[in-house]
């Protein structure tokens, strides 16, 4: 009798213990499903909390209207910036881009950071560079590496001083790659890989989650 009720002990503890495996495995599928879609709509809420500042008052629409529509700025916005892109590639746009182009250049601390920034922009929207720029890298200590983006060979006199053929290469933070540094090193301490320059913003992004396809 007291064989039985021993077994009968064991099977409700097991079976407890079994309720609460299953409950922790619930609550933490819960909180992996929960993280991206809630990080996503506090981020969309963010966006939506900073439109307003995208276009200045006076030629808001929402200004004017008798109820405010969230994100109008921001749809505003890429419209705007899809129809300058499509001017841009006309014979008159080409013209004017020009003209403004030439203006930036000829003012002493405007052009520094106008031609840094458009070198770097043209640097990461080149199609036939977009698969050569992404490199991996020992940083920041023997033995780690971490993915960057070769922006460009260094000519200049570091090069020489340093008697290496180097190249900048801008190694970004996460989850945030607008920000990171930028380190010159020999070329041949470099590994080119063959992901896309999309593939790579995914990966850092997401601190490494992402797995980008293999070649």
């Amino acid at each position: 009798m007291s064989i039985n009720l021993n077994i009968d002990s064991m099977a409700v503890k097991k079976k407890k213990k079994s309720i609460a495996l299953k409950i922790r495995n619930y609550f933490f599928t819960g909180v992996v499903v929960l993280i991206p879609i809630g990080f996503t709509l506090y981020l969309t809420k963010f966006l939506i909390s900073i439109s307003s500042k995208l276009i200045p008052e006076s030629i808001n629409p929402n200004t004017y209207l008798h109820f405010s529509i969230p994100g109008l700025e921001i749809i505003l916005t890429v419209i705007f910036i899809t129809i300058v892109g499509g001017l841009s590639l006309s014979f008159l746009g080409k013209k004017f881009l020009q003209i403004i182009d030439d203006l930036f250049k000829r003012i002493p601390i405007l052009r520094t950071i106008y031609s840094a920034i458009g070198q770097m922009t043209e640097t990461f929207t080149k199609k036939d560079n977009s698969k050569k720029s992404v490199v991996l890298v020992e940083y920041p200590k023997k033995g780690s590496w971490a993915v960057g983006f070769a922006t460009k060979e260094n000519k200049t006199e570091m090069s020489n001083k340093t008697k290496e053929d180097l190249v900048n290469v801008f190694i970004p933070t996460t989850p945030n790659p607008t920000s990171g540094f930028l380190i010159m090193f020999p070329k041949k301490d470099l590994i080119f890989l063959d992901m896309t320059f999309e593939e790579a913003s995914k990966f850092i992004v997401s601190a490494g989650t992402s797995n980008p396809k293999t070649k």
